[in-house]
């Protein structure tokens, strides 16, 4: 029987190797944020990261009180610890080039937070499914944009998008549900399917919405974003999915 993808060896978008990068991602940020509307790019960019990891936490805490056991309580609370110290990176990150994280990050509270309105999860297995697809989503496309950035900034963005452990802990435990009672599988696959659509939008929100970061998205188009180069990102988002889709034991 074929081994399943996993979250190790699932498909996601790469950001290009060091010898690889020109331009910008080739400068560091004393270098590159010479250029306001790069920097204006950037601080939206962190705005929209450090809301995101702030909303995680929040969402993570209120999960672990759908946890059946203590242990799951526990393995939640430690991964809403972890997405806590992302945001104070991004936050310190924010202050140290002068920008106020509150005001960085309130063009993105209410997208965000009508995404998490919309996806609200029923139940436990739900809840797992969500952080999965919808947090791998999000950090597809932020590590799509990150390909783009300066050195220094680069370095931080994915930091703060390396997985606190969810991935492989929502994989085990969907898995296993599924095995147990077959007919989950079903509701998890239509509940996944929806919050693909959701996150989607909303990444795409981001992209139209803010001028400099659409700009820099594409590669300094001036006139305007490229949309089929930001098409190609998003069928390569949505590639990866498949793949953890099928981690999770779904079809996508």
């Amino acid at each position: 029987m074929e081994t399943p993808d996993t979250p190790e060896n699932a498909t996601e978008p790469v950001a290009p190797a060091a010898g690889e990068h020109t331009g910008i991602a080739a400068q560091d940020w004393a270098t590159a944020s010479a250029d306001p509307q790069y920097r204006a790019a950037v601080v939206d960019l962190l705005g929209a990261l450090a809301y995101g990891e702030l909303a995680a936490f929040e969402r993570l805490a209120e999960d672990a009180k759908l946890a059946p056991t203590l242990d799951d309580k526990a393995a939640l609370a430690k991964m809403a610890a972890a997405e806590f110290q992302h945001f104070q990176r991004l936050r310190d990150r924010l202050e140290a080039i002068d920008a106020p994280p509150t005001a960085a990050m309130e063009p993105f509270a209410a997208g965000v937070d009508e995404f998490h309105r919309l996806t609200a999860p029923s139940d436990w297995l739900e809840g797992l499914v969500k952080a999965y697809v919808g947090d791998s989503i999000a950090s597809d496309f932020y590590r799509e944009v990150a390909a783009r950035l300066d050195s220094d900034t680069r370095a931080l963005v994915l930091a703060v998008l390396d997985d606190t452990g969810h991935a492989s802990f929502a994989v085990e435990k969907v898995r296993a549900a599924i095995e147990a009672e077959p007919r989950v599988g079903g509701r998890l696959a239509l509940w996944a399917r929806r919050l693909m659509g959701e996150a989607l939008s909303q990444a795409q929100r981001v992209v139209a919405d803010r001028d400099a970061l659409s700009t820099m998205l594409v590669g300094g188009v001036a006139d305007g974003f490229d949309l089929a180069e930001v098409g190609k990102m998003f069928s390569r988002i949505t590639e990866a999915h498949t793949k953890r889709m099928a981690a999770l034991g779904l079809a996508a």
